[in-house]
């Protein structure tokens, strides 16, 4: 696809059944349908020969492949939505529908404020609250469509991945699960690494 308007018009026909507003189960075009425990961050991760293109995908940087597949895996969930939506009306409030939808498929362990393992890193037996995406991957899947969608021809003023109503879900789902989870998502002050010690004079005490 080179610009959002190939985007808009590239046709698939999905063979799921689908359920008001979200498609069934969600992944690139090349990856099966019929499992519906099919994470579709995983689909997005999968071997980069997955994604047909005119330039071979081995020649591409793992992050470009990886971008190419979630733009890919966004366009079809559009394309399934009910009703199907153009990317030209795609808002902010539709990227954080297609983020609560990947919940379902997220394996990371998030600890309702009732749970006794709540802030709890690592609990030490099964409890039954949700697991989530976590944080890092669905702050990563935004970085790589935003820049997606401004290289397909978007303009970055009407960018619905950089919508302050998706910083604002990111955020909030940071510190929830960082006081779920017990962890800090604080970046981590760099240590200087000790300097060596003044090297003394070639000749000794030259202040003789």
């Amino acid at each position: 696809m080179d610009s959002l308007q190939d985007f808009e018009t590239s046709n698939t026909n999905p063979s799921t059944t689908l359920t008001p507003n979200f498609p069934a189960n969600l992944s690139i075009t090349t990856v099966s349908t019929n499992n519906h425990n099919t994470n579709p961050l995983s689909a997005m991760a999968s071997s980069s020969s997955s994604s047909p293109s005119s330039t071979s995908p081995s020649t591409l940087s793992r992050y470009e492949n990886q971008k190419r597949r979630d733009w890919n895996t966004f366009g079809q969930y559009l394309r399934n939505h009910r009703p199907p939506l153009s990317l030209s009306r795609c808002s902010g409030a539709h990227v954080l529908e297609f983020l609560r939808y990947l919940d379902q498929f997220g394996k990371t362990k998030v600890h309702s404020p009732l749970c006794p393992f709540f802030g709890h890193p690592n609990p030490p037996a099964p409890c039954p609250c949700p697991l989530r995406q976590a944080w890092g991957s669905l702050d990563a899947l935004i970085g790589r469509l935003r820049a997606a969608f401004e290289e397909h021809g978007g303009k970055p003023e009407a960018n619905p991945f950089g919508a302050r109503a998706v910083r604002l879900y990111l955020r909030e789902v940071r510190d929830s699960q960082a006081k779920a989870r017990g962890i800090s998502y604080e970046k981590k002050k760099r240590k200087r690494p000790p300097q060596a010690p003044p090297l003394p004079p070639p000749n000794g005490n030259q202040n003789q």
